[in-house]
């Protein structure tokens, strides 16, 4: 099972890319667990996730978050378009890419 965390303003305006990203998962038999929180719910919530996704609007984070997980998942930015087009196939894509270069 693949644990990817979503992190974004407030953990609202992920949501629905959650959803999507959730049913292209489920289009191609992947096993995995996607949520979103906000900021301050990403201190507890890292320790369950694989790789931690950070919002475009919350871009200068970025640092933060790699501190705060110390370097047992990777912290990635997601991709502005992707986003914006709440395309989940991508989002899901690139994490899995990054998930697989890091083991």
């Amino acid at each position: 099972m693949k644990n990817i965390l979503l992190v974004c303003a407030a953990g609202m305006s992920t949501s629905m890319l959650v959803q999507k990203m959730q049913l292209s998962a489920e289009k191609q038999g992947i096993d995995a667990r996607i949520w979103a929180v906000g900021e301050t719910d990403a201190k507890l919530a890292h320790k369950e996730a694989d790789i931690l996704l950070l919002g475009p609007q919350v871009r200068f984070l970025e640092q933060k978050m790699i501190k705060l997980v110390d370097g047992t998942i990777p912290v990635r930015v997601m991709d502005m378009q992707a986003y914006g087009m709440m395309n989940g196939e991508k989002v899901l894509g690139d994490a899995l890419k990054t998930l697989e270069e890091n083991e």
